[in-house]
């Protein structure tokens, strides 16, 4: 996430950005003071993300499990579905609350002590990046409440267990809303995120004077790409003049990968450097343990993985970019209701081999 004149409390904000949004409102430097003994809750009962291994989702499933002891029954009821149930994993959307049925728990229905609880899986599930980047993305709908007909705002986001926090059982979270879904799928000791959608609007907001831009660095990392290609390798990545739609989104699990673009096998040795950087955002949603991993089976199939862009190749925001490959698809792409297309974008991040864990829950 970039970010300018963050707070050097980032970790402890983070948390109090979430806890406090129930009402929808924007957070002041006071109410990240009076949430801070919550944060530190929160921090306490979870790992930091250079844990590998079993270590990393043993932590995982300390922290579920707590969560779990905080509902009662009728919330277990809610919120715990079985592992059969396809539809629920499928139950996923960047639309607003309004505009598509989510199940679960509400956010802003919950206890303090549930949320605290829920924090602590996210944070030992993802990486400190990752984990600071989806609360920014829950924290721009914020900056959307109040207007038209449908709820938008940090209350409007579910929590769903697929089957029991186990051990020896695979699992998976789900947390969503607006922008932003993390499909968090748990199956001894690995760990799945695909798929997720990785999304924001606003991409820029003030927050206790801090300019927040969630996916900043991702633009940042897709611009290099694009602007070290020149050439047949230019020509061969960009495909159009404007910004599409996206190929992969929810409801598209079954689309087989679209090659377009170029090649990595075409790259140079500097430009498959900057290409693996960006898909590093992605896989780095995760802890380092799972992240690692995925980076490693991405770059062993790089030859085969394609990069496409559609829109102007200058540093605008606005422009779509694919990167598509044997164990990775990723998309981009900016929106054009609400005002500035680079101000409003919808993302993906998805593994074709390893969707909702098919490759580690057999």
């Amino acid at each position: 996430m970039r970010v300018t004149q963050y707070r050097s409390t980032a970790a402890a904000v983070g948390v109090a950005l979430a806890l406090v949004g129930v009402t929808g409102g924007c957070v002041s430097s006071d109410d990240v003071t009076t949430t801070a003994s919550a944060a530190a809750s929160a921090t306490a009962s979870a790992t930091t993300s250079s844990l590998t291994g079993s270590t990393s989702t043993a932590a995982i499933l300390s922290a579920a499990t707590a969560f779990v002891g905080t509902l009662s029954d009728s919330e277990k009821s809610s919120a715990v579905f079985d592992w059969s149930n396809v539809e629920q994993k499928a139950r996923w959307s960047n639309l607003p609350q309004g505009l598509f049925t989510r199940a679960g728990l509400m956010w802003g229905k919950m206890s303090d002590a549930s949320k605290t609880a829920w924090l602590a899986v996210m944070k030992a599930t993802l990486s400190e990046a990752g984990y600071k980047r989806v609360l920014a993305e829950w924290r721009a709908d914020d900056e959307l409440a109040g207007g038209g007909s449908n709820s938008y705002g940090q209350q409007y986001y579910w929590v769903a267990l697929i089957g029991t926090p186990s051990a020896s059982s695979p699992w998976q979270w789900q947390w969503g809303g607006h922008h932003v879904t993390v499909n968090a799928t748990v199956s001894g000791d690995n760990l799945a995120l695909s798929p997720s959608f990785i999304g924001a609007q606003p991409t820029s907001f003030t927050d206790s004077g801090a300019t927040v831009e969630p996916l900043g660095d991702i633009w940042d990392a897709a611009y290099a790409t694009v602007k070290s290609l020149d050439g047949s390798t230019k020509s061969s990545a960009v495909l159009g003049s404007s910004y599409i739609d996206l190929l992969y989104g929810p409801g598209e699990d079954d689309k087989e990968p679209v090659y377009e673009g170029v090649q990595g096998s075409k790259l140079t040795d500097a430009q498959k450097k900057l290409l693996l950087a960006l898909i590093g955002k992605y896989t780095g949603l995760a802890n380092d343990g799972a992240a690692t991993t995925h980076l490693a089976e991405i770059e062993a199939t790089i030859d085969d993985t394609y990069f496409c862009w559609y829109g102007p190749t200058t540093d605008t925001g606005d422009a779509y970019f694919r990167v598509t490959g044997p164990r990775v698809i990723i998309e981009y792409s900016p929106q054009s209701m609400g005002g500035s297309a680079a101000d409003h974008i919808h993302g993906i991040y998805r593994d074709p081999k390893n969707e909702y864990g098919a490759a580690i829950t057999g």
